[in-house]
C-alpha cells in the first residue's frame, strides 16, 4: 500500500499523512482519521522513502527489560548473531522493568538515528500504544502479540497447560498457583489461562487462596511458597510461572523438611540455568530463546529491504524438561 492509497483510505490528504508520521501539526480530527487507519491497515511508511532524506546507520535498538535475565540475554544473542553477519550493530538499552523508560527509550530511537528498533515487550501501556504508532523505522516485538506490528512469541499459554498436564499425570489432585501479574499478557495471563484449563480438562477444582500472584525473583517465590506450603491443606504440586519463582519454592520446602516431589511437586517456565542448582533440580519449559532473537532479527532485515510488509506473528514452540522436582517414583 502506498501513501496514496493510505490516505483514500483515511480520508485525509496526501500531505497530512506526511505530516501525520513527521510529527507536524494536524487538527484533532484528522489525527484521529490517520490512527484509525493505521490500526485498521497496519500501514506504516515506505522504508525506503525515509531512507531518501535520513543517513542509513547500520544501527539497530534493542530494548530489554533487565540485564540479569537470562532469557533475555539469550534473545539478544541470537539477534546479535544474525544483525552482526549482516553488518549492523546493535545499541542496548535496559528498561529495569520501569514502562515509562521503555517509551522513553522508543521515544529516543524515534527521533535518533537507528534503521529499527527490537523490542523485547513486557506490558503495553496506552502510552506504548501512542508512541509505536508514531515509529518512523520498522519494529519488532519479542515475547508479545501485539496487532500491526511483526511479532516473535512463545506458546506460554500451551506450554502452562502442558507442565500442568504432567503433574497431574504424576499423581497431583491439590494444586497451588504461584503466577504474575496479568497485566503481562504473556507470561502472566496466558500462563494462567493454560494451568486452569488443564485443570478443568481433568476436574481438578483449586481453592482461591491457593492461587497467588509474586514479583519476578526467587525472594518472591520464596514467600509465596510459605504462604502455601504452611497451610493445613497444603498443595501437593504447584505451577510457578517462573523459573526464578520455582527456585524459591523448592529452596523454600528443602528448608522446612517439605520433601520434594514426594510432598510437593514444583515445576516453572524458562528452563534457565538456576533450574539445574537448586536442592531439587527444577523441571521446566524450554522456550527457543535464541531463536526468537534470530527470527525477530530476520523480520527486522526483511522489513528494511522491503517497502510494504504484512504484519505478522510467529509463535515458537517448547520442549518440557522434566526433572527432579516432579519424578515421583
Amino acid at each position: 500500500m502506498n501513501i496514496t492509497e493510505f490516505a483514500q483510505i483515511a480520508g485525509v490528504s496526501k500531505s497530512a499523512v506526511s505530516r501525520y508520521f513527521n510529527d507536524g501539526y494536524l487538527s484533532d480530527s484528522k489525527r484521529k482519521q490517520i490512527e484509525d487507519a493505521v490500526e485498521k491497515t497496519g500501514y506504516s511508511p515506505s522504508i525506503k522513502a525515509h531512507n531518501v532524506c535520513k543517513r542509513i546507520t547500520r544501527l539497530v535498538g534493542v530494548i530489554i527489560p533487565k540485564l540479569s535475565s537470562e532469557s533475555c540475554a539469550r534473545e539478544v544473542e541470537g539477534i546479535s548473531r544474525v544483525l552482526n553477519e549482516e553488518g549492523y550493530q546493535l545499541l542496548l538499552v535496559n528498561s529495569s522493568n520501569n514502562y515509562q523508560k521503555e517509551v522513553e527509550y522508543l521515544e529516543l530511537f524515534r527521533n535518533n538515528r537507528v534503521d529499527g528498533v527490537i523490542f523485547l515487550g513486557t506490558i503495553f501501556t496506552p502510552l506504548h500504544d501512542a508512541i509505536l504508532k508514531k515509529m518512523r523505522v520498522p519494529v519488532v516485538i519479542v515475547g508479545q502479540e501485539y496487532k500491526g506490528f511483526c511479532c516473535v512469541c512463545h506458546d506460554d499459554f500451551k506450554a502452562a497447560y502442558a507442565i500442568t498436564e504432567l503433574m497431574i499425570k504424576r499423581g497431583g489432585k491439590n494444586p497451588g498457583f504461584i503466577g504474575v501479574t496479568e497485566n503481562d499478557k504473556a507470561a502472566g495471563l496466558a500462563r494462567k489461562e493454560g494451568f486452569l484449563e488443564a485443570l478443568s480438562d481433568y476436574n481438578i477444582e483449586i481453592r482461591k487462596n491457593n492461587m497467588l500472584t509474586a514479583d519476578f525473583t526467587m525472594d518472591s517465590g520464596y514467600e509465596k511458597a510459605e504462604i502455601l506450603l504452611k497451610k493445613r491443606n497444603r498443595p501437593d504440586f504447584i505451577f510457578c510461572a517462573t523459573d526464578n519463582i520455582g527456585a524459591g519454592a523448592v529452596i523454600f520446602a528443602h528448608n522446612h523438611g517439605i520433601t520434594v516431589p514426594e510432598e510437593v511437586m514444583i515445576a516453572g517456565i524458562g528452563d534457565s540455568h538456576l533450574c539445574k542448582v537448586t536442592s531439587s533440580s527444577l523441571t521446566s519449559v524450554h522456550f527457543h530463546y535464541e531463536t526468537a532473537g534470530e527470527e525477530a532479527a530476520h523480520m527486522l532485515l526483511l522489513s528494511l529491504k522491503k517497502e510494504n510488509i504484512i504484519p505478522k506473528t510467529l509463535t515458537l514452540d517448547y520442549e518440557i524438561v522434566e526433572r527432579e522436582s516432579t519424578k515421583r517414583m
